[in-house]
């Protein structure tokens, strides 16, 4: 699905999503990541939502967001709370979606200049 945006005001911008990429202001990436309006790191080092552990949430919260956007895939899943801690400790909200639906939310909330980070799960398959 194509995404779009009046301007990106040099931030990164989600310009489509699909099962197997991500496109960040129109160069594709194969794999799971985490993007910020200024940051953008392209191995997040998650193969599927199954494998997301602790240690890769502790990983969001040293980037201090405003808010993180869960993309836990296709399906809809929920994280259990154990697993959030480090995010609850520093009162970041976290909200599990379709990656689909978190790429959509990412680009509303960074356009309207929220601190918002996205960890966005992509299964290669």
């Amino acid at each position: 699905m194509k995404l779009h945006l009046t301007t990106a005001e040099n931030n990164h911008l989600i310009t489509a999503c699909d099962t197997h990429f991500i496109e960040i202001n129109k160069q594709k990436i194969g794999g799971s990541l985490l993007v910020m309006p200024q940051q953008l790191i392209k191995d997040w080092g998650v193969a599927s939502f199954a494998t997301l552990n602790e240690a890769h949430i502790e990983t969001i919260a040293e980037f201090n967001p405003e808010v993180v956007l869960l993309g836990t895939g296709e399906k809809h899943q929920f994280l259990h709370p154990n697993m959030t801690k480090s995010l609850t400790i520093k009162g970041i909200p976290l909200e599990c979606m379709t990656t689909a639906a978190a790429c959509r939310t990412f680009n509303i909330l960074m356009s309207e200049g929220r601190n918002v980070l996205a960890a966005l799960i992509v299964e290669n398959s």
